[in-house]
């Protein structure tokens, strides 16, 4: 790695705040297969325990960045994003998994409502929606095309910001309008020929495509249909027994 970070005492622990510094050591520094520092370098380069090292790369392997090859080492892994399901932007989603994140705009329009969103986002027919659409691009690979629908009297001139970025940025930063809740279904579907265009697939290949409605305050702001490559995205859960 180019440059090294000691791990200092925090309210982050120290496992966390090396697994950060790692991914991102990852996404800058490193190639698919190349091999990765040993647990004794990562100790010496950033003043912690084999167990704090243990820790993070173990968490690392997880989240698909490293791969662990028995007898010979610890090797940077194949560019698949393997996201948990939770609440975050995909912006930061990439980073959180190593890749360097970008996003072309597509089409923003104001615009009356799709009967979805319009359903979704409980409006009725006289109200009005900002439509978003972007291509999302993770280390120059397409990952996913978003089409969202944004109420526009709880966010009004959503359209004059650079949306290139995390809109939910946008709405924490600009409306007061943190994103703490959402409802998601995800289903396995074949790419359409616009679709497949767009992420650099054949047609009636399988895609990922997400449903979302998120709020924020209990106010619903935003209805996101989400097309995922299926070859390039991978999503992790932990499960729980509910004993009765």
């Amino acid at each position: 790695m180019t440059r090294a970070a000691r791990i200092g005492d925090g309210v982050v622990p120290k496992h966390e705040q090396l697994r950060t510094l790692l991914a991102d050591a990852i996404a800058r520094d490193f190639a698919p297969g190349d091999p990765f520092p040993s647990e004794r370098r990562l100790c010496l380069d950033h003043g912690v325990s084999r167990v704090t090292v243990r820790a993070a790369v173990g968490q690392l392997e997880r989240d698909g960045l490293l791969t662990r090859v028995r007898g010979k080492g610890t090797y940077v892994a194949a560019r698949t994003a393997r996201s948990r399901l939770h609440l975050a932007s995909f912006h930061d989603d990439m980073r959180r998994l190593g890749l360097t994140p970008t996003t072309v705009v597509l089409e923003v329009t104001h615009t009356a409502p799709s009967p979805d969103a319009a359903k979704a986002l409980g409006l009725g027919a006289d109200r009005r929606c900002y439509r978003v659409r972007r291509l999302r691009v993770a280390d120059g690979v397409p990952m996913s095309i978003d089409d969202a629908w944004y109420d526009a009297d709880l966010a009004p001139g959503l359209d004059r910001h650079d949306l290139s970025g995390s809109i939910y940025g946008i709405l924490l930063e600009h409306y007061e309008l943190p994103i703490d809740r959402a409802e998601q279904s995800v289903a396995a579907r074949e790419a359409d020929e616009n679709t497949a265009m767009l992420l650099g697939i054949a047609p009636r290949e399988p895609i990922l495509v997400f449903d979302r409605t998120a709020s924020s305050g209990g106010r619903r702001v935003e209805y996101t249909v989400s097309r995922y490559r299926g070859d390039r995205y991978e999503l992790h859960m932990s499960l729980d027994r509910e004993w009765t």
